[in-house]
Order: structure tokens, then C-alpha cells, then sequence
């Protein structure tokens, strides 16, 4: 099957899915597995690049407000791939092409492929994607190993914490202006043994403000730009060491959010397991990825 991945969380589930070999085409931001690097790019990002994170929210917000993506597909390159099944998603204007976009160009295509859009909110629902998937795909054992463990590691670091006290967690999906992380960030803190103070399961990121974030009382500060990797969020927590040092918190770490965070795709319970190490390292002594502390 020829399949075009426009979201690299769906990169992630399909190449876990064994289907690696059948992907044509993926976003330019599709760095996960290495091998997805080597796949045509079909997406090109509209933004300007070395803007600030204030200028990014500014621009997303007045493109959004007038309809526009922040992404551009490669219409041209996608009719010459003439793929069969192309993968994009639904939750974000933010994060992908639009799906109404997608679905535009699809219909002019020839032979015209399938388009299916992920839409996932909570945990369960990024492992129900990797069922969806592999009902178009013929993967369906693939599909439930895949599911098999990733319920098996998730119920051992419950398992691990049960019982433990659970701090007061503020994540913060970005800094200017700040956005408490939602949909399936607040259910991997609540598994991982912490309290979010910020954000709802299932529900979207919702900007705050530095006052709001102060008056939830966190223990712990997590900066998880959205994303981001390790040493960017790093650098924009420290860009923000001022306003982080205020919320009293005795903790702030930055975290990788384009690996383990942002994505909902197969590495959120690498994720899992990297909160559950933060928010408990004597319990959890290993983990995915790396912290880095941001000294206030």
C-alpha cells in the first residue's frame, strides 16, 4: 500500500506498525524513526523561521482567525506519489495541514486515495488510533501487540506509585503566553502519580496567565513547549526563569515535548514513564529521553 503520512504522530504509529516500507511521503517535520528522514516531504511550514515564541503564538493566532494553515502541501509532489492512503489528523490547526485542505486536494486526485484524519483526545484514544490504522491497513495483530504493551507498561508504573504522594504538577505546554497542557497530558501526570493543577484530560491546552499558573501552587514546574525538544525548552524555561522562579515551585525542569509529549502517537508512555521518574525518581529510577533542571 502507497501511504502518505501529514502528521509525524502518524509517522510514529505506522512505522510501529510495521508499515515503514509502505510509507511514500511525510511532513518536513517528521524526524521519528531515522528512517522517516529519508521519505519525500510533502508539507513546508508557512512561518518565517527564528521567530520568538510570543511571535510564533502572534502568527498562529491571526492565521488561524483568518483561515489559513500554517502549513502548505505540496499538491504537485502528492498527485505525482498517487498514494492510496494518505493519514492526517483533525485535533490541531496548529500541529498539521488542514484537514479540510487535505480532503480538497484528495478529492482532485487520481485514482483518489483514502484520507483518513486522527482525532485523538486521552490516552485511550491514541492507542484506538493504532486499531483505526490497522483496520486500513491489514495490521490488525501489529495493532493489539502494540496496544498489549503499551497497557502493560502503563499499568506498571501505576502499579509502581500507587500509594506514593502526589505533587502539585504545573505543565506548561508554552511560556509566552503561557498554555497549560491538555487533552492527554494531564491523564500521564494523574498515571505517573501527580496532581495536574493546570490542565483537563481530554480537554484542549488553554492559555493562562503567569498569575493564574502562581495561584494553582505547584510543586513541580514542567516546561514542555510544544514541539520543542530538550535543549530548545530548556532555553525558552530559561528565557522565563524570572516568571518561573515566582510560582514558589521547588521544582522546574524542561522536558523533550517533540518526542515524548506533543505527539500523540506510540512514545506518550515513553513519556509516561519519564513523568513518573520526575515526579518520582525513588520509585521510577529509569527512564526514556533526558530532564534538564532549570536553575532558578
Amino acid at each position: 500500500m502507497r501511504i502518505v503520512s501529514l502528521v509525524p504522530s502518524a509517522t510514529e504509529m505506522l512505522f510501529a506498525l510495521g508499515l515503514g516500507p509502505d510509507l511514500i511521503a511525510v511532513t518536513h517535520e517528521c524526524d521519528y524513526p531515522d528512517a522517516a528522514q529519508e521519505l519525500p516531504r510533502v508539507t513546508r511550514d508557512v512561518l518565517p523561521e527564528g521567530l520568538s515564541a510570543a511571535a510564533i503564538d502572534a502568527a498562529v493566532k491571526e492565521r488561524t482567525l483568518a483561515g489559513q494553515s500554517i502549513y502548505e502541501l505540496d499538491a504537485d509532489l502528492l498527485s505525482d506519489l498517487r498514494p492510496e492512503l494518505i493519514v492526517t489528523q483533525a485535533l490541531c490547526s496548529v500541529c498539521a495541514v488542514s484537514y479540510e485542505d487535505v480532503r480538497a486536494i484528495a478529492a482532485e486526485l487520481d485514482p483518489r486515495p483514502q484520507v483518513i484524519a486522527l482525532d485523538p483526545h486521552t490516552i485511550g484514544e491514541v492507542l484506538a488510533d493504532a486499531a483505526t490504522l490497522a483496520q486500513a491497513t491489514g495490521r490488525r495483530q501489529a495493532a493489539a501487540e502494540l496496544v498489549r504493551d503499551a497497557t502493560a507498561r502503563i499499568d506498571r508504573i501505576r502499579l509502581a506509585v500507587r500509594g506514593a504522594r502526589r505533587p502539585r504538577v504545573a505543565a506548561l505546554e508554552w511560556l509566552d503566553p503561557p498554555f497549560a497542557a491538555g487533552h492527554w497530558t494531564p491523564q500521564l501526570i494523574e498515571c505517573a502519580g501527580g496532581e495536574d493543577v493546570l490542565g483537563y484530560a481530554g480537554e484542549p491546552s488553554q492559555q493562562q496567565t503567569w498569575a493564574q499558573v502562581g495561584a494553582s501552587q505547584p510543586d513541580i514546574a514542567i516546561v514542555m513547549p510544544c514541539g520543542y525538544d530538550l535543549e530548545i525548552a530548556h532555553r525558552e524555561a530559561e528565557m522565563h526563569r524570572a516568571e518561573l522562579a515566582v510560582l514558589g515551585a521547588g521544582q522546574v525542569v524542561a522536558v523533550d515535548a517533540a518526542s515524548y509529549f506533543s505527539r500523540p502517537g506510540p512514545r506518550i508512555v515513553d513519556g509516561l514513564e519519564l513523568l513518573a521518574h520526575i515526579l518520582h525518581p525513588e520509585l521510577v529510577p529509569q527512564a526514556p529521553g533526558e530532564v534538564l533542571t532549570v536553575a532558578l
